[in-house]
């Protein structure tokens, strides 16, 4: 009996440093969580024993149990790095088609692959959720994975454009009739914004502001829009003012309070029609080309400098990906080079009930069983799930000074143990050498 206690206790002392190894050895594994071997002892008797004087027959492994709390910070450069502060983990998968195939984790060490889906360093695609790019809600909690598009965007023509500014009341009058957009002395005040084309080619719209010298409070405005070829005039379909090479410009009319009056006399600007298929700027309103109106939104004439409060428009060429940025809340927001900002997606939250309960899969990762309960899935900040930290991976929760004093006592138990062993083998020999 001594030698099977003594057996007993050697191998839950192995079982116990072989944890603690364990341990130390993924001390610097991201997302790992340490494990505790727990032991019950062995005891039983017969009807026939008196349990009083029942000894125990030895020490058993009950289980060898994880401690999910959560693991220190370590900073990174890279955004896609990702840490749960809080409740929760991240769920990846093997296949981007397969996203019902998923396993847990806490280790957040993300990239790009060339496709541009997001994975961890096995190549399994991280899963979230689409989210509307105006509201950032989600629709619906069914996982996909999440794909960073190196390109964004078809190219879009612009068809409006949205002027705002303050015009100086004591501006120079001078003649509309002598506007020149070569000579600065025959305007007041110019401004410039980039439109496109239907193929997203790029032109400059420039706005020239010239304070007429005829009708007190009332300025003239021409456009010029420039493409590969160089600066041409680009006349309005209607207007007020003629110049004297037979361009066409508008007028703004104001108050004596300096709000305005009309633009235009209230008829809408509309430019002739450039831009044929981007082939180039066509002045002649031809086939295939474009148009574009123009909408002043309360301009002023006030005693201050010219200021231009708003000067957009609603064109785009295919912009390029220029940068990454991932929320509190998961929302991974893309920056590309068009100026289009926009919601890729919202990175998953995963709980269970029983984290105890979870199956180790390896990889610091875990698969949902009857034990840990069903999958509860939703998104960061919400409910009982933590917020997600960008540019930060949780490290393991491993305490080095606490497993070192864990090993010592585990080797000195093992060193107890085989004395035990020892001193039993030595009575059963006392007992075989009586004669």
């Amino acid at each position: 009996m001594a030698l099977n206690i003594a057996l007993s206790g050697l191998a839950a002392a192995q079982k116990d440093m072989n944890t603690t190894s364990n341990n130390i050895a993924n001390a610097n594994t991201f997302g790992f969580k340490e494990s505790r071997a727990e032991f019950g002892d062995v005891y039983s008797a017969s009807i026939f024993s008196n349990a009083k004087t029942t000894t125990g027959s030895g020490v058993q492994t009950s289980i060898v149990a994880q401690q999910f709390h959560e693991g220190s910070s370590i900073y990174t450069n890279n955004p896609l790095d990702l840490r749960i502060s809080g409740n929760g983990y991240f769920a990846v998968a093997n296949d981007n088609l397969a996203t019902q195939n998923n396993v847990l984790t806490r280790n957040g060490a993300f990239h790009l692959d060339k496709n541009n889906n997001i994975v961890n360093s096995e190549g399994q695609f991280l899963l979230g959720y689409n989210v509307d790019n105006e509201t950032l809600q989600v629709g619906s909690f069914e996982p996909k994975a999440l794909n960073v598009p190196d390109q964004f965007g078809q190219p879009r023509a612009s068809e409006n454009v949205d002027i705002g500014l303050n015009l100086p009341a004591g501006g120079a009058e001078k003649d509309p009739a002598l506007f020149n957009p070569e000579d600065p002395d025959t305007y007041n005040k110019s401004t410039s914004a980039t439109i496109f084309d239907s193929l997203g080619q790029p032109y400059k719209l420039t706005t020239y502001y010239v304070k007429d010298n005829v009708t007190p409070n009332k300025w003239a405005v021409y456009y010029t829009a420039t493409d590969a070829t160089g600066e041409k005039p680009l006349s309005l379909t209607a207007g007020e003012f003629t110049s004297a090479t037979g361009q066409v410009g508008h007028s703004i009319e104001f108050n004596s309070d300096g709000s305005v009056n009309t633009v235009n006399n209230g008829a809408p600007i509309q430019t002739v029609e450039f831009g044929p298929n981007g082939a180039g700027l066509e002045m002649n309103g031809a086939d295939g080309s474009q148009a574009l109106t123009i909408n002043f939104e309360e301009p002023t004439q006030y005693a201050s400098p010219f200021e231009m409060r708003k000067f957009t428009e609603d064109g785009a060429t295919t912009g390029y990906l220029a940068k990454v940025d991932i929320d509190p809340k998961g929302t991974i927001m893309a920056t590309y080079s068009n100026g289009e900002n926009v919601a890729l997606g919202r990175v998953a939250m995963v709980r269970v009930s029983n984290q105890q309960g979870l199956s180790q899969a390896g990889n610091t990762q875990w698969k949902v069983t009857q034990q840990s309960g069903e999958a509860v899935w939703g998104e960061a900040m919400q409910g009982a799930f933590g917020k997600v930290k960008s540019g930060t991976i949780e490290q393991s929760n491993i305490d080095m000074t606490q497993e070192l004093v864990d090993l010592i006592t585990a080797q000195r138990n093992f060193q107890a143990n085989s004395r035990s062993l020892e001193v039993g083998n030595q009575m059963q020999q006392t007992i075989l050498q009586i004669r």
